[in-house]
């Protein structure tokens, strides 16, 4: 019988636990490892689920992460040690979408999320971590696109409040209408932004929309089963608190120096 336990907690768990595991002594060993992480995920009973770590542990090897040996003392398995690349893995893991926490706790540090799109991230990262990659892209692409209606709300209202005529495409029912709209108005305004808002905005915004929308269209009007993989969804994910942090700011300048 297959496993009830995902791979991305499977993941999750052996991540945690190397990370835990890696100090200077000679402790962090292959069995050690796998042995607490089989404990954590209570899979001592489960062939596939045990085989699925073992697999994971040694993608870790194959992609640079880990290497074999601890020392020259200690020069092969089951002695392991973190090479350069793992460590600067795991300085990053802790905000990785596989940490719900870690990832709502760095968006916090970097922008500012109203109600809506805050809910859709939520569920967004629920259904990530159950490995539901085509439900999550949907999912993030509705976060990003509640973003750009409330940046279309604030432009419009400024637009109003100087007595300008708000182009009618910035109402348009159809989002890639209004993203497009938002992005001609504010590129006809760039000698007005700081320059470092917009070196971000014409580096940036164009395409963190496009990657997250693209995702979100393959998954929600798809032409194969294989359209969305879990690596673009991470992608997407990844992608998201920049494009917060740059619709925030994109909000702030609109309001205070817009003319």
């Amino acid at each position: 019988m297959a496993s009830t336990i995902d791979g991305a907690t499977i993941r999750k768990v052996l991540l945690d636990v190397i990370s835990e595991f890696n100090t200077s002594d000679s402790s962090f060993q292959s069995g050690s490892v796998l042995h607490e992480a089989a404990r954590r995920l209570e899979i001592h009973y489960d062939m596939d689920a045990q085989q699925a770590l073992l697999t994971m542990w040694h993608d870790l090897y194959r992609s640079g992460h880990l290497s074999w040996g601890f020392n020259i003392d200690n020069p092969e398995p089951p002695f392991c040690h973190m090479t350069d690349r793992g460590r600067a893995f795991l300085e990053h893991l802790s905000r990785d979408p596989m940490n719900p926490d870690g990832y709502l706790a760095h968006l916090a540090k970097t922008a500012s999320l109203s109600s809506i799109p805050m809910s859709y991230l939520e569920e967004a990262l629920r259904s990530y971590s159950a490995s539901c990659f085509k439900a999550t892209a949907v999912l993030v692409g509705c976060a990003s696109e509640a973003m750009c209606l409330e940046l279309r709300d604030i432009l419009t209202k400024k637009i109003s409040s100087l007595s300008g005529k708000v182009p009618p495409a910035l109402n348009d029912w159809r989002i890639k209408k209004v993203q497009d709209a938002l992005k001609a108005d504010l590129d006809t305004h760039l000698a007005q932004m700081p320059a470092k808002l917009k070196e971000s905005y014409q580096s940036y915004w164009p395409a963190f929309v496009q990657q997250i929308r693209a995702t979100r269209n393959d998954a929600g009007h798809p032409s194969n089963i294989d359209t969305v993989t879990p690596e673009i969804v991470h992608a997407s994910l990844l992608i998201f608190p920049e494009l917060a942090q740059l619709t925030n700011s994109l909000s702030a300048w609109i309001t205070g120096s817009y003319s």
